[in-house]
């Protein structure tokens, strides 16, 4: 079965005889001849003031404890929300003021993360109120911190029964 022969384009003919220019050709033969330059389009009229480029809008990472990041597969996320992930380390932040509670957790998660320690528990209480105790309220926000969020990439309740403590996925050390 013969294929047919396509045509190919002037710009690319263009192409391929500036990129054989590169190239020393074999004895007895000579470079390709450059096919004529089209026309030149009219110069394009720039405004009298330049244009700041735009910055891309910023990406919206905000952590959400239970909600699956977009980092993450679908198997990764189930093994880490169901438990069968192993925690290596946990904080139990019960008793403790929300000051004191997020400086232990600032030294906790970052030891962790140098360590390479991939999953984590915190444990926050259930608290007394209708909302929660202010760790548990506030841990959320924690998280989404500058200093935290680089280290984490996920966060969720080890069983939908138990909002007193979080499970958290680190990420990984490039």
């Amino acid at each position: 079965m013969a294929r047919a022969a396509k045509k190919v384009s002037e710009a690319d003919q263009r192409e391929w005889a500036a990129y054989a220019r590169t190239v020393r050709p074999l004895e007895g033969r000579a470079l390709p001849d450059l096919p004529p330059a089209p026309a030149q389009p009219e110069p394009i009229q720039h405004p009298a003031h330049p244009v700041a480029p735009r910055k891309p809008p910023p990406i919206n990472t905000a952590l959400a404890v239970g909600n699956q990041p977009g980092g993450l597969d679908n198997s990764s996320w189930n093994r880490f929300r169901s438990g069968k992930l192993a925690t290596v380390r946990t904080l139990d932040l019960h008793g403790r003021t929300a000051q004191r509670a997020f400086h232990a957790l600032h030294a906790f998660l970052h030891a962790a993360h140098a360590d390479h320690v991939r999953c984590v528990e915190v444990i926050t209480g259930r608290g007394a109120g209708e909302t929660g105790g202010v760790i548990r309220r506030e841990l959320p926000l924690w998280l989404n911190l500058p200093a935290l969020r680089p280290l984490v990439l996920a966060a969720s309740h080890p069983h939908a029964a138990n909002p007193g403590s979080v499970r958290l996925l680190l990420r990984r050390q490039k």
